[in-house]
């Protein structure tokens, strides 16, 4: 096997919703690495390289999409297109297994979502981009900015792992990763593995991880600056720059928005800064650090049933994380990452009626090591050792005191430490066999243990891939549970999941077809048991069909599909909050999304899509749940290459002008144009 690049072309998944938006320039995404193949013994060797648009010669008239003043961006040189099919045979991903596997001999259930797609699209939130992948339901309160959750196969936002440049991110007293402020502007790309993942990934990952990597500089630095304008008085701006110098490299993106969004008190201010730099002194070696940082002020105009006319959200957050990779030989890899992240929130005034102003803190310090031994052609062994010290706290100063004395300062401080092992067998070609285990423990309630197999078997003669996983996943008592119900005793919750699923290719992998099957029993779920105390009560079941579809006859031309079935009940009647076996609120029943991208002339890419989401519930806490609307939207996106340094804009999201709600009583936005310009160099 020779040493060859690895394209990553459209993904599997990105969508943007009402209300959202992101420009990029086109870019051909390469990525490659070093890769041992498991059946030949050989090893691919390659590095990410830098994303550049390509350079359009072609002239076209362009009718006027937008009226705003121009504004300016910069982008890069070109990279050659991949022909339909290349790009999807050779994509590699890494959160299914912790090292290198060809994205089609994944043994998980795996999407990706690339940079070109999030520029494609014009997305400018995480959140927007995974709409599109299935297994996942994108629950926003509102409108930008308002708390946004990922649901994957039915399981909630707490069940979930995100992970950036290997670092888990979720943050808060709940546990979860809240992706309201999540922006695009240097994302390489997306992975999203389904499924329970805590063997890899440790406490959170009980339904699933979304890893999101940051581009890496290779070559001659290269900048982008961009902004546009649009309706609900928004303006945004944003910059990301990459590049190499001797064996510098780095990467950094930034970003600005300002919205007034529809309803009073509904404003929304976002910065953003990302960056990630790394000295190599030679190819074994390469130490770096990632920073990140934000800051959000949201007005929270509450439901229409009881709004809200002043009360504000202010949430700040940065990380650090030093790390080094090191291979001194082909058959040994090191990784280590150390990492602290530090999160602020004040809601003021609060008007509850019963906590009143409130301030929130959260920090966290982690340390994750892994190594990769390959001894034989057939054997990779993956082994690591994981630490994390957390502590959390809310002051609560003008709580009322009408139900007895109440704290005015809740605090919780959590430390834990793991280790796994997992080992990879390729017995004979194309089969891929994946076993193992780990154990955390916890100082507040002790060690958990997990599992997981998994495989997968391509069949070189058909381009067929069967692949199947059974594991066990935990997600702790977060923060919020235990300080809120005065019980710092809960135990985690607990996962058993499994799968099998079938990835078909067809006419030279210019169409791709997958089809899967999940299962999860949820145990050990904290609830409430009617007497203000959260305790280990519930129960729940989901199981459902995801299926993809991806077509590129052409290669300026790309249609891609997804479509969950889900049925997700609650198993359980201890937990009075909602009835024994009524629908898991928020959890559709349908969910489609298509979405078609065509490149004109070389010069003018216009993208199409829509989605349609069918048969939810929402809770009544303690009696049955109340159907709530179905719901569709269309969004319309256009970019034009003026020359190889300019580019205009333009989109249209909800087109159709929808009425809907993904939160009860919080409505979505309607029709929303933007438009802007860039300028690269």
């Amino acid at each position: 096997m020779q040493n060859r690049p690895v394209w990553f072309s459209s993904g599997s998944a990105s969508v943007s919703d009402a209300g959202e938006r992101v420009s990029r320039s086109r870019t051909f995404v390469r990525l490659s690495y070093h890769l041992r193949c498991a059946s030949s013994g050989k090893t691919v060797s390659a590095r990410r390289r830098n994303q550049h648009p390509r350079r359009a010669r072609y002239p076209i008239r362009l009718a006027a999409l937008l009226v705003f003043p121009p504004f300016v961006c910069f982008g890069q040189e070109a990279s050659p297109t991949p022909s339909p099919g290349e790009a999807e045979a050779e994509q590699v991903v890494v959160s299914a297994t912790r090292f290198d596997i060809p994205l089609d001999q994944s043994p998980a259930s795996v999407s990706v979502i690339s940079s070109e797609d999030l520029e494609q699209k014009q997305i400018e939130r995480v959140s927007d981009a995974l709409r599109e992948v299935p297994g996942l339901s994108i629950v926003q309160t509102g409108t930008a900015g308002q708390l946004t959750s990922v649901f994957i196969r039915g399981l909630r936002s707490e069940h979930t792992q995100v992970l950036l440049d290997g670092i888990p991110i979720n943050q808060g007293l709940q546990g979860a990763f809240n992706f309201a402020d999540l922006t695009t502007e240097d994302i390489e790309r997306i992975e999203v593995v389904r499924g329970p993942q805590s063997t890899l990934y440790g406490p959170r990952a009980l339904a699933g991880v979304i890893q999101i990597f940051t581009k890496q500089g290779t070559g001659t630095p290269g900048v982008l600056l961009a902004a546009e304008g649009g309706s609900y008085d928004s303006f945004r701006e944003w910059t990301q720059s990459d590049g190499k110098i001797d064996g510098f490299d780095y990467s950094m993106g930034a970003s600005r928005l300002d919205t007034d969004n529809a309803r009073p008190n509904n404003n929304y201010r976002n910065t953003a800064t990302i960056a990630d730099t790394g000295w190599s002194p030679n190819d074994q070696l390469r130490v770096g650090s990632l920073f990140t940082y934000s800051v959000s002020d949201t007005g929270n105009p509450n439901s229409i049933f009881d709004p809200r006319p002043i009360d504000h959200f202010l949430t700040e957050r940065w990380l650090i994380g030093p790390h080094i990779d090191w291979k001194p030989t082909d058959w040994w890899d090191h990784k280590f990452i150390f990492s602290y992240d530090h999160e602020r929130q004040i809601n003021d005034p609060n008007e509850d009626g019963f906590v009143g102003p409130t301030r929130a803190l959260f920090e966290r310090t982690q340390i994750d090591y892994q190594n990769d031994l390959r001894p034989t052609s057939w054997l990779i062994l993956t082994s690591g050792f994981f630490y994390s010290r957390l502590n959390a706290g809310q002051e609560r100063p003008f709580v009322l005191q009408t139900f007895g004395p109440q704290p005015t300062f809740v605090s919780d401080h959590t430390q834990e430490v793991a280790g796994f092992v997992q080992t990879t067998l390729t017995p004979v070609e194309n089969l891929i066999l994946v076993a193992g285990g780990r154990f955390d423990h916890f100082n507040q309630f002790g060690g958990v243990w997990t599992y997981r197999f998994a495989s997968s078997y391509k069949i070189d003669k058909t381009n067929t891939t069967l692949h199947s996983s059974v594991a066990t996943g935990f997600s702790p008592p977060s923060s919020q549970d235990k300080i809120f119900g005065n019980n710092f005793g809960l135990k985690p919750e607990r996962d058993l999941g499994w799968d099998i699923g079938v990835d078909q290719r067809f006419w030279k992998d210019r169409v791709t077809v997958g089809l899967t099957y999940f299962h999860n029993d949820l145990s050990n779920v904290i609830g409430f048991n009617g007497l203000f105390q959260t305790l280990n009560l519930g129960a729940a079941e989901t199981q459902g069909l995801e299926t993809e579809l991806r077509v590129q006859p052409i290669t300026d031309f790309l249609l891609t599909a997804s479509y969950t079935y889900l049925d997700a009940q609650k198993t359980s009647s201890e937990d009075i909050s909602q009835l024994q076996g009524a629908r898991l609120p928020r959890r559709p029943r349908n969910e489609v999304y298509v979405s078609a991208s065509y490149l004109w002339w070389k010069r003018l890419r216009t993208t199409v899509e829509a989605k349609f989401v069918n048969a939810r519930e929402e809770l009544n806490f303690g009696g049955p749940n109340f159907d709530i609307e179905d719901y569709s939207f269309a969004n319309i996106a256009a970019e034009y290459e003026v020359n190889p340094h300019l580019s205009v804009f333009g989109r249209i999201d909800n087109l159709t002008n929808e009425h809907y709600s993904e939160v009860f009583g919080f409505p979505a936005l309607g029709r929303a144009a933007y438009g802007g310009v860039k300028l690269r160099f």
